[in-house]
């Protein structure tokens, strides 16, 4: 059919899909428009509250903050005559998400039960997996893994499944995948990004491409493939829409990390400042280049203003986790015994997942060896975490902080072993091989010659300072 034929309000609703569909966002919004339009006239005011309610989400993804505020209050005028329909969960989602944006658990909590209760008794597996969904992101916030995390599989169990429709499919991989990397959950993280790429191998073209390619560029990163993530970070770049330039950011960010962690440095320069000029905050990654480049003020000037930035810090956990890994290891390259402290507490207070957890013992590690206090327990335990998260990078990391440890212990032949399965791994990922363990290694050249399979001589009492 003909755009200029369709006149129905149903019809033009299907045609705003399609045009979404295809990329054609501009299109989209305006059938849409012309959607609520006809709903209007023909008096049906849940498909005008529908329409209305997905007009406020498709203007917010764009930026317009307004203009989104307007439609939603449109659609809640248009649904106040049905409290009990099932369009009532579109704006229990948008209470649940009002309510964390001006932290309000309590009402958050609230929201999504309603919307849980709705769904339910609408008897639509689509809106009851993303209530299931949204009802999980409010507990994990809240810290609340036990109650969280069967709600999340359920959800995702009708979506592994094929039971939904492609819209909520994809709606829904791209929020798990998010909610479980923000929370630490690498292993349900890496099972549904390879569910996600499948089905999105399947359906190539739709717009949940790119948003789920950026998940899988993440747990690839993590993993070490570092080939696969850089190529599918630039694909990103290539497949993303106008209303989701923060996934570009987010890949140009990887991209940098990557390039970072390879001794690239004015590679990894341009890769954040393209990240920072789409909106990323290029952070931890810019300040570790920093302290990197010898710059550690420089880096601790970065890192404190993201953290302050930071509106509500339970949002993403694993985000602010690794900045005050960075900061823990920044503070230590100065000397700041006390920052580094703080910051370590603050992450040994985080939510006891496998990630989470690897992170605050390789910082307790580092600190306990800047100190010449028990240093070699807590990277032991660290190391036994990444190696069982299979993160190579991190292991590797913390290879080599232990073998400074065996060290200053004078465990020499101990030492050795933790030096070389650091030098084998780091070449195995083309690494550069003197990285940042500011508190293990004395200086630059000290570093290199370590990395290297060069034996300084003993030092019996680890100092922090810069690489």
């Amino acid at each position: 059919m003909a755009a200029t034929a369709v006149t129905g309000p149903a019809e033009l609703d299907a045609l705003a899909d399609s045009a979404w569909w295809t990329g054609h966002v501009d299109e989209a919004v305006a059938a849409r428009l012309r959607a609520h339009a006809a709903y209007v006239a023909a008096h049906d005011p849940r498909g005008a509250g529908r329409t209305a309610w997905w007009l406020a989400a498709e203007y917010r993804r764009l930026g317009r903050p307004a203009a989104a505020s307007g439609w939603l209050h449109r659609a809640r005028h248009h649904l106040e005559g049905s409290p009990d329909c099932p369009e009532q969960c579109l704006l229990a989602w948008s209470d649940i998400a009002d309510a964390e944006e001006h932290h309000a658990p309590a009402a958050a909590r609230r929201a999504a039960r309603r919307m849980t209760r709705l769904a339910a008794r609408s008897g639509s597996p689509e809106l009851l997996a993303q209530a299931r969904q949204a009802e999980s992101a409010v507990l994990l916030a809240q810290g609340r893994r036990s109650e969280a995390l069967p709600l999340l599989d359920a959800a995702m169990a009708a979506v592994t499944a094929g039971r939904l429709n492609a819209l909520a499919t994809g709606r829904l991989y791209d929020l798990a995948l998010g909610e479980c990397l923000r929370a630490g959950e690498l292993e349900r993280a890496t099972a549904w990004a390879e569910a996600a790429t499948a089905w999105c191998a399947a359906f190539p073209d739709n717009p949940f491409r790119a948003p789920c390619r950026m998940h899988h560029v993440e747990v690839l990163d993590l993993l070490g493939d570092w080939a696969r993530a850089e190529e599918e970070a630039r694909l990103v770049c290539q497949e993303v829409l106008p209303d989701s330039l923060d996934r570009a950011a987010a890949a140009s960010y990887t991209v940098g990390e990557i390039q970072r962690r390879r001794g690239r440095q004015a590679d990894a320069a341009r890769s954040y400042a393209h990240a920072h000029a789409l909106g990323r905050v290029p952070q931890p990654g810019l300040a570790l280049l920093r302290l990197a480049q010898g710059r550690p003020d420089a880096a601790l000037a970065g890192l404190r203003l993201a953290l302050d930035c930071q509106s509500d810090p339970t949002h993403d956990r694993l985000g602010r986790a690794r900045l005050l890994a960075a900061l823990v290891e920044t503070a230590l390259a100065t000397g700041d015994h006390t920052t580094a402290g703080r910051a370590a507490a603050e992450l040994a207070r985080a939510p006891d997942t496998p990630l989470l957890a690897a992170l605050s013992a390789t910082a307790d590690g580092s600190l306990a060896l800047a100190r010449g206090t028990g240093a070699r327990e807590p990277l032991r335990r660290a190391l036994v975490l990444w190696r069982e998260l299979r993160i190579p990078y991190e292991a590797a990391r913390t290879h080599l902080l232990l073998a400074a440890a065996e060290r200053a212990a004078g465990a020499d032949a101990a030492a050795r072993r933790e030096r070389d399965a650091a030098r084998t791994t780091f070449g195995r990922l083309g690494a550069d091989p003197a990285p940042r363990p500011a508190a293990a290694l004395p200086g630059r050249a000290e570093s290199r010659r370590w990395a290297a399979g060069q034996d300084p001589p003993r030092r019996t009492a680890p100092a922090a300072t810069a690489e």
